[in-house]
């Protein structure tokens, strides 16, 4: 069968549609593992079970959605996924030098803007605290080059738990919690050195103004939809109850479009087999809309592609490989992050430079017998985990010639983005 030729889209329509449909059947979560052991929760399998009986077969973005952070047996809300009593450790729990490093490429970074007198901190997911944590003591050791310049810390969290562990990591006992659950600051606080830190549940409540973004291990864990090519086109892939076997999960394919195979899939796609993370998409709109209005920049470092692989869902349990759809609730879910997709969603606002590895990017910020220690406790990361930044434009500018009687004179030419060596624009 002959597919028909879609109209091309232009990454501006492209992340128009993705937006008007995050808006209509998406909730934006920012989550991150907690770490305090609870009693065992009501059964995550019997809950899906009993919601695909009653509604028909779910997307994967439900299914990850559900799995991960439902309030009552999602995996996030559970123990403590972290370290090696978890199922998974992320950098800044094997060493302070990865924290360091990135506390030291935020300094460059504005610096590189020119020293603005205001720097906000933006964190996505600050898991247990411990990036944050590095990145101030970086802050504090450099503290006469940052001079007069005001620094303040906002954490997007909406585990309650979590924002006390990192309270209690970053404050001390000198934070506190709003006293009406709608505010947007639901707790603030305030380092031993008097660095404002604030909690938000959403990042369109963080204020405005020059700020640095940063997310570890933060977009490979937001739900996404997975998509497969077929004779009549694209269909989504769904997952479903196995007709055999009523306690166990399968995937499916949707006999029809869905709302997502039709606005989610580019008209130029060449893989058989798509995944796409649109919860990611609208928060990177969102990040590129302020770099470009405000000043500032975003570090984004996780496990990911530039839009070639295809089917990387995937479980992690006791630190190893687990079936994404055995036991639903006792494993970590994830999926590489498309730094393609992300590219596109960011529009010709921002500069996107990147995504390199991340032993490249360690390499290049020239701390190599430091570096030797994180690389020789990650080796599986060194190639995999990769380095995606967003800047404004006007940070990478070429410095113009201005003409003179007797010569020319140039304008100082831009600094270059620490860790970063070759520019790929978009």
């Amino acid at each position: 069968m002959t597919l028909k030729k879609k109209k091309k889209e232009t990454p501006h329509n492209f992340a128009t549609s993705v937006l008007n449909y995050l808006n209509r059947s998406c909730t934006r979560l920012f989550c991150s593992p907690p770490t305090e052991e609870e009693k065992p929760r009501p059964s995550m399998l019997r809950h899906l079970t009993s919601k695909i009986k009653a509604t028909g077969p779910i997307t994967v973005a439900e299914y990850m959605r559900e799995v991960l952070t439902n309030p009552v047996t999602g995996y996030y809300v559970r123990n403590n996924m972290l370290g090696p009593e978890g199922d998974f450790i992320t950098s800044p729990e094997i060493s302070q030098i990865f924290g360091e490093l990135i506390g030291v490429w935020i300094i460059s970074e504005w610096m590189g803007a020119g020293q603005p007198k205001q720097l906000k901190l933006v964190e996505l997911g600050p898991g247990k605290g411990s990036l944050a944590s590095d990145i101030l003591r970086v802050f504090s050791q450099l503290r006469p080059v940052l001079g007069k310049a005001s620094v303040s810390l906002h954490l997007v969290e909406v585990s309650p738990t979590l924002s006390r562990l990192q309270a209690q990591i970053l404050t001390g006992n000198c934070s506190q919690e709003a006293d009406a659950e709608d505010e947007p600051v639901y707790r603030r606080g305030e380092t031993a050195a008097g660095l404002p830190v604030s909690w938000y549940r959403r990042l369109a409540d963080v204020p405005t103004g020059f700020s640095i973004f940063y997310a570890h291990e933060f977009f490979d864990a937001l739900p996404i939809h997975k998509f497969q090519r077929t004779e009549k086109g694209w269909r989504e892939v769904m997952v479903d109850i196995d007709p055999e076997k009523p306690d166990q999960l399968r995937f499916v394919v949707a006999p029809s479009p869905t709302p997502a195979s039709s606005v989610l899939i580019q008209a130029d796609e060449r893989r058989s087999h798509v995944e796409v993370c649109a919860e990611g998409g609208v928060i990177i709109h969102q990040i590129a809309q302020r770099i470009a209005g405000d000043g500032g920049a975003a570090l984004i470092a996780d496990y990911g592609h530039n839009g070639t692989k295809m089917d990387t869902f995937r479980g992690f349990k006791d630190h190893q490989l687990h079936d994404v759809l055995s036991s639903p609730g006792s494993a970590d879910l994830t999926a590489d992050v498309d730094f393609n997709y992300l590219r596109r969603i960011a529009g010709r606002d921002v500069a996107c430079v990147g995504p390199i590895s991340q032993r490249t990017f360690l390499k290049n910020m020239g701390i190599d017998s430091r570096m030797q220690v994180l690389l020789r406790n990650c080796s599986d990361m060194g190639d995999r985990f990769h380095f995606f930044s967003l800047l404004q434009h006007s940070r990478l500018a070429r410095p113009k010639t201005v003409q003179g009687l007797n010569m020319d004179k140039k304008s100082p030419a831009p600094l270059p983005v620490a860790g970063f060596t070759e520019l790929s624009f978009s």
